[in-house]
């Protein structure tokens, strides 16, 4: 009995006080302070942000908004146990059409109709630990997303590889490096958080105005800054500087950043002996002039400049089983030099004649030059122990050479129109036209040579010049000369619509996109739609179904084949998607808490026109052929919240599958098939001092099937039906990065005292724990045959990820 009680004692907080949390906004998206509200007898107003709180009544009751020179509303509000939200928009008093409540509530500055898209804190971004980039950082922590390497801010979403994801900044399509084959070897990433005003991230199913890949889009909207600010960060591994600015009559506005960063510390926790000289910088800026009402032109650059050196002079490796205790031995020679410089550009010129209508004309260029040369020659000493752990007498010796001279430069540029017509607040059709032009240039010539016993014999000594180079064997060879100018037009409309039915609220958007490439002649169409009732419950709750054809529109890396030559006939990968999903919103504690919200979603993809690949570390390698088809599915679910009152965290779950059907020989995982994902991003303070800050990122991911031996067929090309005949899982990734901060000066409880320090908006120092349990992690395998051996054996040796890091910051802002 006495259960039962406290158990009603929890709940009575949240039965005893439900409220109506009233917005008010005008056509223009701004709040409407002072707004007469009158409700159960009572009379209230909203406040400089245009919202109030109102207890519910017992009974029935009318709710009335007014003010002077505009149009009033009211609406009958029903008794019930949960808060009710109500968002209004005031139209002017001269308007003849009737006003009408905003079945979903729309952001003023950045507008999206996507309805599987989530919303990311932008605040969260900036702070959360991570070395692959702060939005990447973030979104490795959800459901859907899986990443294996801590230094990669490239992602997998559901089963698709790290190809398969469309980037965004101010709606216009972003291009990652291609060449890059280990995650050493990335750089930051081209979003920079400090310029960040929205982020938008859709797993799948995603509206018809995004682009033709197969799983996921992220769109990132820079900000307009409001008057003069200066930012920047010092650490261990680097920093940034971000200026800002904004005229008196604001109408020109800027931001301008630049960061460097240096991992050469990070990779020294590496259990190897290696000189690295990674340098990373950028320089990006984003600028806006208004020149009325209607007109405005803005203005985004980016320059890249990365720059990857290593000299490797010795690694030890100890692997296998407690049975059979392994150590691997490499001596080096040699050195790599890697260089990827990115340039991008756009122009958009926006025009709104009216409320109804907005055009935006977007000129684009990008160029992207890389070049990866290495040339390693690396002696080996496989060595065994018995189980008291003394080296069994005799040993296995062998070497090999790596050599590589790869050049790529693709330049895009082109335009793209974008209209939008909205006749009411909860209606939008939406065209757009997109040209562009691609050019490709790419030199290819990689090749490795393994010497052991048994395998390359030994030659006589000859003069220099005389060899006769017909005999050597080379593991693998791939050569290629390649140079394209293409052109791709694409096209998509859609149709939004947010209405009532009944009491229910409905969302309904629906569209489709066409693209026609001329290097393949193939042109696609990709019928989408989206479908959302938010039923006029006690339980707050919001259904969702999506779904359509979605193509993964060939580029670069998948029309290479494995001989290095470009293939003309290669078409599109093609998916059937559907997503059903359900949003549970719901208290717990006192009515000030912020609800949580339970988000579950279960897809189903069914693919067609697959190109096998197969990954090494995080290089995709495709087959350049069309001879495999597959399907996922998979459950994602995320608990979102304040755990601690003030601070957002949230606990993500999902369990997926996919596989692949290559020449019919039947169906096996994909090298992306991670089944199990559970991680956490957690945020607190102490409640004595809560200018002490502590935020959490757990992940654990069950191993890849990437683990199987990269082999080569008769002609020296790699082998990817290899995994029909052996596969083998890597290790679970298991990760624990932790941020400490301590906030000296803030605009809430630590505000800043004395001539100084009062320019300062923002002080904090922070200290960062990667990999806080020093867990080594395994990103792929390194594979040594025994040629000697019948049949021939293939030991694994494992390619580790970095250690535990300390990193000190410095943050501030003015």
């Amino acid at each position: 009995m006495k259960n039962y009680i406290l158990l009603i004692l929890f709940f009575l907080p949240v039965l005893a006080f439900s409220q109506i949390n009233l917005k008010v906004l005008d056509e223009d998206g701004k709040s409407v302070s002072e707004a007469r509200v009158t409700y159960n007898g009572k009379t209230y107003q909203t406040d400089k942000n245009g919202f109030i709180r109102v207890p519910i009544a017992d009974s029935e009751q009318e709710l009335k908004v007014e003010k002077e020179n505009f149009k009033g509303f009211s609406k009958i509000i029903k008794t019930t146990p949960r808060s009710q939200a109500v968002n209004v928009l005031f139209l002017p008093a001269t308007r003849d059409t009737e006003i009408q409540e905003v079945v979903f509530q729309k952001k003023a500055t950045y507008k999206t109709n996507d309805l599987t898209s989530v919303e990311l804190s932008v605040k969260e971004a900036r702070e959360v630990v991570s070395l692959g980039g702060g939005v990447e950082g973030l979104l490795k922590s959800l459901p859907s997303v899986n990443s294996n390497s801590e230094l990669s801010s490239q992602i997998m979403v559901r089963g698709g590889n790290y190809d398969e994801n469309l980037i965004y900044i101010n709606d216009v399509e972003l291009y990652r490096p291609f060449l890059i084959r280990n995650s050493l070897q990335e750089g930051m990433s081209i979003i920079n958080p400090d310029m960040v005003g929205m982020i938008n991230f859709s797993a799948g199913g995603f509206e018809p105005r995004y682009g033709d890949k197969m799983s996921s889009a992220l769109n990132i909207y820079y900000r307009q800054p409001e008057k003069f600010e200066l930012s920047g960060e010092a650490s261990l591994i680097g920093g940034r500087l971000t200026t800002g600015f904004a005229s008196k009559d604001k109408k020109f506005t800027g931001l301008l950043s630049g960061r460097y960063r240096n991992t050469n510390l990070v990779l020294n926790t590496l259990n190897e002996d290696t000189d690295f000289n990674p340098r990373y910088f950028d320089l990006q800026s984003y600028l806006n002039y208004q020149f009325n009402d209607k007109w405005s032109l803005s203005f985004l650059g980016y320059f890249a400049k990365n720059d990857y050196q290593m000299v490797p002079k010795q690694k030890e490796v100890d692997f296998g089983s407690v049975l059979q205790p392994l150590k691997l031995t490499v001596f080096y020679n040699g050195q790599e030099d890697d260089q990827y410089k990115n340039m991008m550009g756009t122009v958009s010129v926006n025009f709104k004649p009216s409320k109804k209508w907005h055009f935006t004309m977007d000129n684009f260029a990008y160029q992207n030059r890389e070049r990866e040369y290495y040339s390693l020659a690396s002696g080996y000493i496989l060595e065994a122990f018995d189980e008291e752990g003394n080296p069994v007498a005799g040993y296995d010796a062998g070497g090999q050479i790596d050599h590589a001279r790869n050049d790529l430069l693709v330049r895009v540029y082109g335009s793209q129109f974008r209209t939008r017509f909205s006749p009411d607040v909860n209606t939008d059709f939406e065209v757009g036209v997109k040209f562009e032009r691609e050019s490709i240039k790419d030199f290819t010539n990689e090749w490795q040579f393994v010497d052991s016993i048994g395998y390359s014999n030994p030659r006589d000594f000859v003069l220099p010049g005389q060899l006769d180079a017909s005999g050597l064997n080379l593991m693998y060879h791939i050569a290629g000369q390649n140079n394209i100018n293409v052109n791709r037009i694409s096209a998509y409309t859609q149709f939004s619509k947010k209405f009532y039915w009944g009491t229910n609220k409905i969302f309904v958007n629906g569209g489709a996109r066409v693209q026609n490439w001329s290097f393949n002649k193939e042109t696609l169409f990709s019928p989408r739609v989206q479908f959302a009732i938010k039923p006029n419950w006690d339980m707050d709750m919001l259904f969702r179904v999506s779904g359509g054809v979605y193509y993964q529109a060939p580029f670069y890396k998948e029309i290479k084949d494995l001989t290095g030559a470009f293939n003309p006939d290669i078409k599109a990968q093609k998916s059937y998607q559907i997503i059903v999903a359900n949003d549970y919103e719901f208290k717990i504690g006192g009515s000030e808490r912020k609800p949580f919200k339970l988000t579950t979603e279960a897809y189903y993809k069914k693919m067609e026109n697959l190109i096998p690949y197969y990954l090494d570390n995080v290089r995709v390698r495709y087959s350049g052929k069309n001879n495999a088809e597959g399907y996922a599915y998979g459950l994602d679910t995320r608990l979102f919240g304040q755990f601690v009152p003030g601070v957002d965290s949230w606990v993500s779950a999902s369990y997926a599958r996919v596989y692949e059907n290559i020449d019919g020989m039947g169906y096996i995982p994909r090298p992306t098939d991670q089944r199990f994902k559970f991680s956490m991003f957690y945020q607190d303070y102490m409640p004595k001092f809560p200018s002490m800050r502590v935020n959490l990122t757990l992940t654990y991911a069950s191993g890849l099937p990437s683990g199987t031996p990269v082999l080569f067929d008769s002609a020296g090309l790699p082998d990817y039906l290899a995994a029909y005949r052996y596969q083998r899982t890597l290790p679970a990734y298991k990760r624990v990065d932790i941020g400490l901060t301590k906030v000296f000066i803030d605009q809430k409880d630590n505000k800043a005292t004395g001539d100084f320090w009062r320019n300062f908006k923002e002080l904090t120092l922070g200290v960062q724990i990667f990999n806080a349990f020093n867990i080594n992690n395994t990103i792929a395998n390194q594979w040594i045959s025994d040629v000697n051996s019948s049949p021939q054996a293939y030991y694994p040796v494992p390619v580790r990820l970095t250690g535990r890091f300390f990193n000190v910051t410095l943050n501030f802002k003015l």
